[in-house]
């Protein structure tokens, strides 16, 4: 409070106190008490002030009577409490099973007892006694039941029951009084049970939340996105849902990717390659890319011509270099396969660009060099080192690896020198 009010307030009481003063000393009353002979006379005034005094002196008393018999409570309020922090940080570290010794001990506390118990339950969820967790949990409902629910919904699907815990949570979803912890069970319980469906109606409400963060959603969603996908019959199902999504969850590379997969299998080519088309001209995708190189179709003439102009923009991609390398292996383009394919594994060596490698080689009936080249990627994949090729032109130097420089430009098309 700034020095003005406090001044302010002061005058305040002052003024009271004066005008309470005079309108007493006009007439201070009266007050009579006899009992068994005793008579006091006083003012009212004094009568209030020792009524105030022997008010004071009574609350007093009973406190100092009570504080030997507080002592065990509170000390009791202090241990319990230092157990808690114990056990959360035991949870923290990993120690679960110092945690839930602490935390079980903890919940004796009236006060503590809803937190201590559910905490109590991760601990030994996370040790894998599911069955202590449930029971932890049984009287934990007691304090706090939709948190309790919550967890139990977890503990389930973590034991491998991930339509129980669904079941658990469907009469509050259907009621839409799902907590944020619990929509995010409640998708990933219906994921692991098949149920896409009700993973998608999850969605929506925890976008609301905000609980998960951006990225933590985006993850989710693209999981659940791509689940839905994957679960469709035909091409029908599968067009009729990629039209009822809206056009911020048709946009992450993940899920163009597993339509244009499913649609190309389906016999839909035209529409999988529009939307892969699209999605590379909003935004640039080395997923995408390999998903244009091995989509099945009569059209990769053209279709080579098309992702060999994007070299302009991304002269150093390994992903389109292997795209570019992989299509020229199914065209029999053996010069321009392995040179597309020697420059990607210049810039980034990978496990797919040694076995479209070796599929070159195979269709050259060269044995030898496509075994080597297949040896390659299973030791790449595995983190072991690789054997190069004899002659090869990645070690022999004929063909230039080097990254291709850029120009940049700034807003007024200006070159911009190079430090």
């Amino acid at each position: 409070m700034k020095l003005w009010r406090w001044i302010l307030l002061l005058v305040v009481i002052a003024a009271l106190a004066a005008f309470c003063w005079h309108w007493v000393a006009e007439d201070p009353g009266y007050v009579l008490v006899r009992l068994r002979g005793v008579t006091v006379q006083t003012s009212l005034l004094a009568a209030v002030v020792l009524l105030l005094a022997a008010w004071v002196a009574a609350v007093t008393l009973w406190r100092l009577a009570r504080w030997p018999f507080g002592a065990f409570s509170r000390r009791h309020r202090k241990v319990s409490q230092q157990r808690l922090a114990e056990g959360l940080v035991a949870l923290m570290e990993g120690r679960h099973g110092d945690a839930e010794r602490d935390l079980n001990r903890a919940s004796r506390l009236g006060t503590l007892r809803g937190p201590a118990l559910l905490a109590a339950a991760e601990a030994s969820s996370r040790r894998g006694e599911h069955a202590r967790a449930l029971e932890s949990l049984d009287e934990a409902a007691q304090v706090a039941p939709r948190a309790a629910r919550v967890l139990r919904a977890r503990v389930l699907r973590r034991d491998g029951k991930p339509a129980e815990a669904l079941s658990l949570l469907i009469p509050e979803a259907d009621n839409g009084s799902l907590s944020p912890g619990g929509w995010r069970e409640y998708a990933l319980a219906a994921l692991a049970s098949g149920d896409v469906r009700r993973a998608r109606a999850a969605l929506e409400p925890l976008q609301k939340s905000g609980v998960l963060g951006s990225r933590g959603y985006a993850a989710l969603e693209t999981q659940v996105l791509v689940a839905s996908l994957n679960a469709s019959t035909d091409g029908a199902v599968l067009n009729t849902l990629w039209s009822q999504l809206p056009k911020a969850q048709r946009r992450a590379p993940a899920v163009i990717d597993v339509y244009a997969r499913k649609a190309a299998g389906y016999g839909l080519l035209l529409p999988a390659m529009d939307e892969v088309e699209s999605a590379l001209r909003r935004e640039w995708s080395p997923q995408l890319v390999e998903t244009y190189s091995v989509l099945a179709g009569d059209d990769l003439d053209a279709r080579l011509r098309r992702a060999e102009g994007w070299l302009d923009g991304h002269p150093n991609d390994a992903s389109l270099l292997l795209a570019l390398g992989r299509m020229c292996v199914r065209m029999n383009l053996a010069g321009k396969a392995r040179q597309y394919l020697e420059r990607s594994l210049a810039l980034v060596p990978s496990a797919n660009a040694w076995e479209a490698l070796g599929d070159l080689y195979t269709n050259q009936s060269d044995a030898a060099l496509a075994q080597r080249c297949y040896r390659n990627a299973i030791a790449l994949a595995r983190g072991d080192a690789t054997e190069p090729l004899p002659a090869a032109p990645i070690v022999g130097g004929r063909v230039d690896t080097r990254p291709v420089a850029i120009e940049e430009r700034d807003s007024h098309g200006v070159p911009r020198l190079r430090e």
